[in-house]
């Protein structure tokens, strides 16, 4: 969330939200929440936390909408998206607290008039990379427009507000989403039709009526009637002020083609030479999830305990740094309920599981060759290693929609002598991941792995548990 000054107030500073946060002045509110400036009195860094009601979102019935942000705002941490850091809840309320943009909307920024067009370019380089960021996370935003994005101290820019999010989970049988929402000004025609929609080609749409604003100060279809101004959405009936170059021009009308068939996808505008202009791929890797603190809450009202950090009940930034390496005495262990989650059924025969984008095996190797082992299959391709404790993250150099190929590899404690490696694809391109695992990874790790327990023999895995 946003606002033009972290300053708090002696008397709005005075308790602190869980022993932590210094609670300053409010920065907006909705129907079930208000958003207020915080600042951490440990590492005095200041965020936005997002209060809401409880007992408020049980009678609206918004439990699952609540549920569907959080795992939401997990999928998406990019540079160009605000980011969730914590949630933590008591009995009454539950906290989001997240990143704090204190550039203000870009709406304001418009307001003022129109940009330059190097300008405008830039801010729409950004919004495009985070949507097709989301899209390739299977999300989609819904409700892009100038006041659902802010801009930090250095101008760059931050999708925000994924209340009106969809996750593909959503999608009917036919393929398309069917809920009628969006903000009327950037809403795609299609929408209005009310026969079902990708939710993916709306996004496309929205982004071209920001860049339309950006570019002219004025919205492409507008009415006082808001019928109208349907209408005019419904036939396109838009058309581009002299100022715009013929590229932009161009541009625009395969953004805002009224056909979702023949509109423009996101990978296509990447490869417009009006895009392309200055454009410059952010670096960035995801490291792991979100943790989510649960304070007093009933499991029978919001369950986030498949998130809950055990360990330290603390979340730390989830943009890693590299060469970040604590020393934890042992990997985590695994008990019976993990065993049977990784599992199909109760057999174990499931540790020795290769899920097309995870692969999970036994190995009796200890973790410091484990770990060797990886980081000599990371060099052979030249990825990037980070080490945190028993997590090694690979990344790759290649960049593209989804972001650079990024697998997470984790080691846990079976018994002393036996650990489980589990290797998942956390980012990136499929097709990609699909090469490097058949060519380097599996046929490098296999030195690692234990063979296959034979059917009903699990002495292999069991031996040395007692």
């Amino acid at each position: 969330m946003s606002a033009n000054s972290p300053t708090t107030t002696r008397k709005e500073g005075q308790d602190l939200l869980l022993n932590r946060f210094e609670i300053g002045k409010l920065l907006g509110h909705g129907s079930f929440s208000k958003v207020y400036l915080a600042r951490n009195v440990k590492t005095n860094e200041f965020v936005a936390i997002k209060v809401i009601d409880k007992e408020q979102i049980m009678k609206g019935g918004l439990i699952s909408h609540i549920k569907r942000e959080i795992s939401i705002l997990r999928r998406v941490r990019h540079p160009n998206i605000v980011q969730l850091f914590e949630v933590m809840a008591t009995k009454t309320k539950i906290f989001f607290v997240m990143e704090y943009v204190k550039g203000g909307e870009l709406f304001n920024k418009v307001a003022k008039g129109r940009l330059k067009e190097e300008t405008a370019r830039n801010y729409f380089q950004q919004l495009i990379s985070a949507v097709g960021f989301c899209h390739a996370r299977g999300v989609f935003h819904r409700d892009l427009k100038p006041e659902n994005i802010l801009l930090d101290e250095d101008g760059n820019l931050k999708v925000s507000d994924f209340g009106l999010s969809a996750i593909s989970d959503q999608i009917r049988g036919d393929g398309l989403f069917h809920t009628f929402c969006g903000t009327p000004a950037y809403v795609a025609p299609e929408v209005l039709g009310r026969k079902g929609y990708e939710a993916s080609k709306v996004d496309v749409w929205s982004c071209g009526v920001i860049l339309f604003v950006l570019m002219a100060g004025y919205l492409p279809f507008n009415d006082q009637n808001v019928m109208v101004m349907y209408k005019k959405i419904y036939k396109g009936d838009f058309r581009c002020p002299r100022w715009f170059s013929p590229e932009l021009s161009r541009l625009l009308k395969r953004v805002l083609c009224t056909n979702p068939e023949t509109r423009i996808t996101i990978p296509e505008i990447m490869e417009n030479r009006w895009f392309k202009k200055g454009f410059r791929s952010i670096k960035f890797y995801v490291e792991d999830d979100i943790c989510v603190k649960d304070g007093e809450i009933e499991a029978d009202e919001i369950d986030y305990s498949s998130d809950l950090d055990t360990t330290t009940g603390v979340v730390t930034r989830k943009w890693g740094s590299v060469g970040s390496q604590p020393q934890l005495p042992r990997p985590a262990s695994l008990n019976a309920f993990d065993l049977i989650s990784f599992s199909r059924g109760f057999s174990l025969s499931g540790l020795f599981d290769d899920g097309g984008e995870e692969l999970r095996f036994v190995s009796g190797t200890s973790v410091p060759n484990i770990v060797s082992k990886v980081e000599e299959i990371a060099k052979v391709v030249s990825f990037t290693v980070r080490k945190k404790g028993f997590r090694v993250s690979l990344e790759g150099s290649r960049e593209g929609v989804k972001g650079p190929l990024t697998i997470a590899v984790e080691i846990f404690e079976l018994t002393p002598s036996l650990s489980v490696v589990e290797v998942k694809k956390k980012a990136g391109d499929r097709v990609e991941y699909d090469e490097f695992f058949d060519r380097e990874l599996r046929p490098g790790l296999r030195t690692l792995m234990l063979p296959e327990p034979v059917a009903g023999d699990h002495s292999l895995v069991l031996g040395n548990s007692e």
